[in-house]
């Protein structure tokens, strides 16, 4: 108990000195760590309402000014419990985004697939269009019971959510639809921001390329594990001067657990070869003092961090507060050193 104090009190210490950076050409200065309310909404692990909100309002008390969300999370909890925490921190000063692309309906009951631990009972519909996407923004809006929203993202037009047989439909859909009615309100200043959140570097790419964007935020694809952001899409985003925010900077989990046998891994049970892998980058990053299952896979996040600093690169995820602080103990050197082990020995 007493270890488990210390490290709370050095971590609270160390993320209200939270560095901040410009988001992209959106002109909003926000802190360098997000928050990222995926886990809020359930998908594998039940979270009680008390822990969750106070989740949110202790990150904006310690420091942390971007949080991002989805009506997807949960089918609104997240929202509705980012909502609460905002309620009881204040909303000064925080940078809110969250994503457009389905609706939720109270009338229909949700699907049984994918399977989920909590969230919700709404069903959700894909739904890229100019209305959808203004609709969903309403709801998003009524549930975090907040009278404007930052940054809006169009949400999950990639080949790991629709297939390659649906993705030029769906990038059509959202370019025609979501992104007419996202860039209109940006132009008439109701918000600041516009992008994509997706599981594919390429998809960043292909929008960064068809569009006008301030933003965005790649799952996965930019970690200690893998890096395909890396080949063009973020020299691409130093360019246009597009702001990246990462998320699932833990690969979904096994970076923050280590190679255990109930490693998830793309939302998905890890596959041996994945947990292999990772075994080895374990074993070569413990000969340099940092143990990826008790700092709680703070290599993770802070690789990133530093070896993209110049693209305005954000790491977002409610599971920093658990190795935020000993992310900003360690000296740039050593994590420069495991971003280049992931990329070169461990490949």
């Amino acid at each position: 108990m007493q270890v488990a104090r210390a490290r709370l009190a050095v971590f609270e210490c160390a993320i209200m000195s939270l560095p901040t950076r410009t988001l992209g050409r959106t002109g909003l200065q926000v802190s360098a760590l997000g928050f990222g309310g995926a886990p809020l909404g359930e998908a594998h692990v039940r979270l009680d309402e008390a822990t969750a909100v106070a989740a949110v309002a202790t990150a904006l008390a310690r420091g942390v000014t971007l949080v991002d969300t989805s009506p997807l999370y949960g089918h609104g909890l997240s929202e509705l419990r980012i909502g609460s925490g905002l309620r009881q921190a204040g909303r000064s000063g925080v940078v809110l985004s969250t994503k457009v692309g389905r609706v939720m309906d109270p009338r229909r009951p949700r699907a049984a697939e994918p399977p989920s631990a909590g969230g919700l009972p709404h069903a959700a519909q894909f739904d890229y269009s100019r209305d959808g996407a203004l609709r969903s923004l309403e709801q998003s809006m009524l549930r975090l019971g907040v009278g404007r929203v930052d940054i809006v993202l169009i949400h999950d037009v990639d080949v790991w959510t629709h297939g390659a047989a649906m993705i030029e439909q769906r990038f059509a859909e959202a370019m025609e639809g979501s992104y007419r009615a996202l860039e209109q309100l940006r132009r008439e200043g109701v918000i600041r921001g516009i992008g994509v959140g997706v599981n594919e570097a390429d998809m960043c790419e292909r929008f960064a390329h068809a569009g006008d964007f301030d933003v965005m935020l790649l799952a996965g694809r930019y970690t200690l594990l893998e890096q395909p952001a890396l080949a063009s899409f973020l020299p691409l985003a130093l360019q246009k001067g597009i702001g990246v925010m990462l998320g699932g900077v833990f690969n979904s989990g096994i970076l923050a657990t280590g190679a255990v046998a109930d490693a998830r891994y793309n939302y998905k049970p890890a596959p041996p070869a994945v947990v292999d892998k990772v075994r080895r980058v374990q074993a070569m990053i413990l000969g340099r003092g940092i143990d990826i299952e008790v700092d709680g896979g703070l290599n993770a996040e802070t690789a990133p961090l530093v070896a993209a600093a110049g693209a305005n690169v954000l790491v977002a995820g409610s599971a920093v507060f658990k190795g935020g602080a000993d992310a900003y103990r360690r000296n740039s050197s050593e994590i420069r050193s495991a971003a280049a082990l992931a990329r070169g020995e461990a490949a």
